[in-house]
């Protein structure tokens, strides 16, 4: 008989999380005799000598985002064949035949949705800022909603490509962080982000599509309530805050935040020739093929809608063919 040594520290779904009530709903697998270890959050199951090792993975979305996130997702698992995702959907709106479908998709593809249904009832005493709703919150506060037994967690936005392992980011040290994140150093942005949050010194202006999320110290450090006051102060002051949710986390929590390099960890593609331009030509098509983890498809023009023709396209159509056909 084949010797198999596994350790399982996954959680499986009973029911929908909705807000704190349920959270208990989710249930630890028995572990199996054998040799066990954890290392930063993320599971390994040793099967004759090969390790497989679970990454829990965090996405927040309206129905008008699950192709784009079907085709992220495929292209997670293709380019990280040899482990899982147990990928946390947190959302308001969507329809159980929405859960039911993307559910499937992915069991079927060999890893777990587990649903995070969230009570907008938890939000109404949450000032909403000109034309945004409560959503803007979600990522600030997930921590609020996921099991109090999950110490981190990856955010992606549905708008990327995953190209490489993700291996790199299991062991980064996070000790003294709320987030890993990558800012995009270029010129115009960088300027404009400057000036616009002139109050706050922000250097760096961390994009919120990639976050690793440190959920312990989340937990410790963020209150709700004073993330409510200030983004009240914001309306009294009638500073506009063009990216909500991004903003409060860059004025609120810049200081600790974890740098990321972004040509690896969220690579704008909208900028190639710049980047490889400010690299000397080394951030060619061959090094983000390479290299960049998470293709950022950021900006109002999306690859997935028609007329659209940036750098990349072809590739995101790649992994679109795969995901839905």
């Amino acid at each position: 008989m084949e010797k198999i040594t596994c350790i399982f520290a996954f959680h499986f779904p009973v029911r929908s999380v909705h807000g704190h009530a349920n959270a208990s709903s989710l249930m630890r697998r028995p572990r199996a005799a054998g040799v066990c270890g954890q290392i930063s959050g993320t599971c390994f199951c040793a099967i004759m000598g090969m390790v497989i090792c679970t990454m829990n993975l965090l996405v927040t979305l309206n129905a008008n985002y699950i192709k784009p996130l079907k085709v992220m997702l495929a292209s997670l698992f293709y380019n990280n064949a040899h482990r899982t995702f147990a990928i946390y959907l947190m959302h308001s709106s969507l329809t159980e035949e929405e859960i039911a479908g993307l559910t499937e998709w992915v069991e079927e593809r060999g890893h777990r949705l587990i649903e995070v249904k969230v009570d907008p009832g938890c939000f109404k005493d949450a000032p909403i800022l000109f034309h945004y709703t409560v959503e803007m919150y979600y990522r600030l506060l997930a921590w609020k909603f996921l099991p109090d037994d999950l110490d981190r967690i990856l955010y992606l936005d549905p708008d990327i490509l995953v190209l490489n392992p993700v291996d790199p980011l299991d062991d980064l040290n996070m000790d003294g962080y709320l987030f890993a994140a990558a800012y995009h150093d270029i010129i115009s942005i960088t300027e404009i982000n400057r000036i616009r949050l002139t109050p706050y010194k922000i250097d760096a202006y961390y994009n919120s599509g990639v976050l690793l999320m440190n959920l312990e110290r989340q937990r410790e450090r963020i209150r709700e309530e004073d993330i409510f006051a200030f983004v009240d102060t914001m309306k009294k002051q009638r500073i506009k805050l063009i990216m909500p949710d991004q903003d409060i986390m860059n004025m609120m929590f810049n200081p600790e935040i974890k740098n990321l390099d972004e040509r690896i960890y969220n690579y704008d593609a909208r900028y190639y020739q710049y980047y490889k331009l400010m690299s000397g030509g080394e951030c060619d098509m061959d090094y983000v093929i390479r290299n960049t983890i998470f293709l950022h498809f950021c900006g109002k023009k999306k690859p997935w809608k028609e007329n659209y023709s940036g750098k990349f396209h072809a590739l995101y159509k790649h992994y679109e063919k795969m995901a839905i056909g």
